[in-house]
C-alpha cells in the first residue's frame, strides 16, 4: 500500500477532508531530526522548506523559489503537484483550501507542527467558508511504522568564556523585558533556550542544540529537558542559578494542568510557538504573540561573542582560501561531493571545530541554479574546466558560527556570466559599504543589494540576508535583509552587534548560478542631532574571483570598493597563511 493511499484511509476514518504535513518539528526549528521528517517521508522531496497537503482526491506541494527545480525532479511520478509559492496564478494554501473544500468539512494537522502565527492565519483567512479545525491529530504515528526515535544526546554547559554572560544575568534581562509581575514566557524554540541557559546538544543534525521546552516568570525558571541527557553535573549548575529541570516529554501535560490567575499574561513568539501551545494556553491566560524577548537579546552579540566570532571568521576564512588555491591548481579529476568534502575536511582540522554549520552546497553548473541544491550519488557531477562551481558552506566552532558563498571560475565563462557576476559582486559590496540611520530594518537596505540586478533584468527569489547565532542555528531571526515584497515578514530594527549575511545571487535555470555571500556585524558609526548612524563591518576575508569580474561594468564607486576589500582580505589573513598561499592570495586580490 502506497504512503499517501495509508494517509487517506487514516483520514477517511477521522472524517478529515483534508490534512497538512509541513516541514517542522515542535519547536518551529528550520532543520529538524529524522523523527519529523514526515513530509519529506510522504513525498520523496527533501529540500527543506515545504508543505505537503493532502485531499481525498488530490496532493500538492508547496515550497519557494530555492527549490523549483529540484523539487520538480523529485516529485515526478509521485502524483503530488508542485506549487510554485508566489509565481503568478499559483494559489496559496489558504486559497487552494477554500476553492477544494466544502462548507462543515474538517481541515486536519499536528498542532505542533504548525506555528500559532500560521495557524491562526489560515483559521482566519478560511473562518467565511465555515470549515471545521482539527489540530490534535499526528496521523503519521499511525502509517510510519519505521519512523526513527526522538534523539537524547548529552546536553553540555557552555563557559561563561564562551558566553560572556551567565544564565543569571540573563534570567535577570528577560525579566526585565516581561510586561509585568503578572507576565510569563514559554519558550519552545530551541535555539533561544539554548542561549538562555547557556547549553548545547546534537538533537539536530549539524546543529548544536537539544530538544528542549521553557517557563520563565518572575519568580520561577523551569528547563524540560531529556532527563537521560542530563548529567548530575550541569542539574547542579541550572540549580545555581535556580533553574529547575522537569522531564521534556512531561511538557504538554504539565501545560495542561498548568494553574493560572486570571490576570496574568502569557507571552508566545510568533515564530515559534506552535499552534498547541497557543490553543493550550488561550483559555488560560492573556496571550501575547510577539517576537521573543529571548531572540532580541540573543541576536545583540555581546562583547565576548563579538571577540572570539572575529578570530573564528578569520581561521574560516583561511580554509576557503585554501579550498579556492586547491580548486585552481589541482590536476585530479574531483567532483561536486569531492568539493564538499575538501572543504567540510579543512575546516574540521581548524581547533575547535565541532561541526559543520549545514549540509554543504558544491554546485556545478546547471545545478547551482537551483539555490539548496545537494549532490548525492545520483546527481553528483564531475567538474570540468569550465564554467562555474558554486560553494555554499559553514561551520560550527567554539567561538562562532560561520557561512559563506563563493562562485569560483572553473575554465571559460560566458558574457552572460560575467555580466551577473559582476552586477552580483556590486550588489554584495554596495550593501556592505552603506551608511544608514538607525531604525532601518532589514526591508529598509534589501533592494541596496539588488538594484544593480534590476538594473539588467534580473532579480534572485529568497531574501538578501539572515541573522546566525553563536554557535547555534545558522540562520538566526529576528533580524534579517527581506524582500520589500514580502510584506508578511516581521519588521526588526536593526541595532549595533546583530549579524546578517548578505548574499544576493542570480540564478539561470538550466545553465549556471551565482551567489556571493559575506557575513556583517552592525556597528554604530556617529551620533548627532540627526539621529544614530549605523554601518556594517565584513567578518569574512575571502577573495572574489577576478576572472568573472567585467571592468567596463564597474563604476569608480564600485572599483574602490572592490579594490578595498580585497587590500583588507590581504592585509588580514596574511599572517594565517603560509608563503605559497600567501603568493596565492596577493595574485588574487590584486587590484583592478
Amino acid at each position: 500500500m502506497g504512503k499517501l493511499t495509508s494517509l487517506r484511509n487514516e483520514m477517511k476514518q477521522q472524517n478529515f477532508a483534508c490534512y497538512i504535513i509541513p516541514t517542522s518539528d515542535h519547536h518551529g526549528s528550520e532543520y529538524i531530526c529524522a523523527t519529523f521528517e514526515g513530509r519529506k517521508y510522504l513525498s520523496s522531496f527533501t529540500g527543506s522548506a515545504g508543505t505537503l497537503v493532502v485531499t481525498e482526491d488530490e496532493a500538492g506541494l508547496w515550497t519557494d523559489g530555492r527549490y523549483f527545480v529540484q523539487a520538480e525532479k523529485e516529485l515526478a511520478g509521485t502524483g503530488i503537484s508542485l506549487y510554485r509559492m508566489g509565481e503568478v496564478d499559483v494559489p496559496t494554501i489558504s486559497e487552494y483550501l477554500k476553492k477544494t473544500m466544502k462548507k462543515e468539512q474538517t481541515l486536519a494537522f499536528d498542532g505542533r507542527l504548525v506555528t500559532a502565527a500560521a495557524g491562526l492565519k489560515m483559521i482566519t483567512e478560511l473562518k467565511e467558508n465555515e470549515i471545521n479545525i482539527s489540530y490534535q491529530e499526528d496521523l503519521l504515528e499511525r502509517i510510519w511504522f519505521d519512523r526513527p526515535n526522538l534523539p537524547a544526546n548529552k546536553i553540555w554547559e557552555l563557559a561563561i568564556d564562551w558566553s560572556g554572560q551567565s544564565t543569571t544575568e540573563k534570567l535577570n534581562e528577560v525579566r526585565k523585558k516581561l510586561a509585568d509581575k503578572n507576565s510569563f514566557l514559554i519558550l519552545n524554540g530551541l535555539d533561544d533556550i539554548m542561549w538562555l541557559f547557556n547549553i548545547r546538544g546534537s538533537d539536530i543534525p549539524q546543529n548544536p542544540i537539544a530538544l528542549a521546552y521553557a517557563y520563565i516568570s518572575n519568580e520561577k525558571a523551569i528547563l524540560f529537558a531529556q532527563s537521560k541527557a542530563v548529567s548530575d553535573e550541569l542539574n547542579k549548575s541550572l540549580a545555581s542559578a535556580e533553574v529547575e529541570v522537569l522531564e521534556y516529554h512531561d511538557f504538554y501535560s504539565w501545560l495542561k494542568g498548568l494553574k493560572l490567575e486570571s490576570n496574568q499574561k502569557v507571552l508566545l513568539d510568533v515564530d515559534k510557538c506552535n499552534y498547541f501551545i497557543y490553543k493550550a494556553m488561550e483559555d488560560k491566560a492573556k496571550t501575547i504573540l510577539d517576537v521573543s524577548p529571548v531572540a532580541t537579546l540573543k541576536a545583540i552579540k555581546n562583547e565576548t561573542e563579538l571577540k572570539h566570532i572575529h578570530e573564528v571568521y578569520r581561521k574560516d576564512s583561511a580554509a576557503v582560501i585554501r579550498l579556492m588555491k586547491w580548486l585552481e591548481e589541482t590536476t585530479e579529476k574531483i567532483s561536486e561531493m569531492d568539493v564538499a568534502h575538501k572543504i567540510n575536511k579543512l575546516r574540521s582540522e581548524i581547533p575547535g571545530f565541532l561541526d559543520i554549520s549545514f549540509s554543504t552546497i558544491a554546485a556545478y553548473k546547471a545545478n547551482a541554479a537551483m539555490v539548496h541544491y545537494q549532490a548525492d550519488e545520483k546527481s553528483n557531477t564531475m567538474i570540468e574546466r569550465e564554467g562555474l562551481l558554486l560553494i555554499d558552506s559553514g561551520g560550527h566552532y567554539f567561538g562562532g558560527t560561520t557561512d559563506i558563498t563563493r562562485t569560483i571560475v572553473m575554465g571559460e565563462i560566458s558574457e552572460n556570466i560575467k555580466r551577473d557576476f559582476t552586477a552580483v559582486t556590486r550588489g554584495m559590496l554596495n550593501l556592505s559599504n552603506i551608511t544608514f540611520l538607525h531604525g532601518c530594518t532589514g526591508r529598509s537596505l534589501d533592494i541596496i543589494a539588488r538594484k544593480p540586478l534590476w538594473d539588467i533584468y534580473c532579480d534572485y527569489k529568497h531574501g538578501t540576508g539572515h541573522g546566525i547565532g553563536y554557535m547555534l542555528s545558522v540562520h538566526e531571526g529576528p533580524q534579517r535583509l527581506h524582500m520589500p515584497y514580502r510584506k508578511e515578514v516581521t519588521e526588526t530594527i536593526l541595532e549595533p552587534g546583530m549579524i546578517v549575511s548578505n548574499e544576493p545571487g542570480v540564478y539561470k535555470a538550466g545553465e549556471y548560478g551565482i551567489r556571493i555571500e559575506n557575513i556583517l556585524v552592525v556597528k554604530e558609526v556617529t551620533k548627532n542631532e540627526d539621529g544614530r548612524f549605523l554601518a556594517f563591518d565584513t567578518l569574512t576575508f575571502v577573495p572574489i574571483d577576478l576572472k568573472a569580474i567585467d571592468i567596463t561594468q564597474l563604476n569608480e564607486k564600485d572599483k574602490k570598493e572592490l579594490n578595498e576589500y580585497h587590500l583588507k582580505v590581504y592585509e588580514v589573513m596574511s599572517t594565517y597563511l603560509d608563503g605559497d598561499e600567501k603568493e596565492w592570495l596577493k595574485k588574487a586580490t590584486r587590484a583592478v
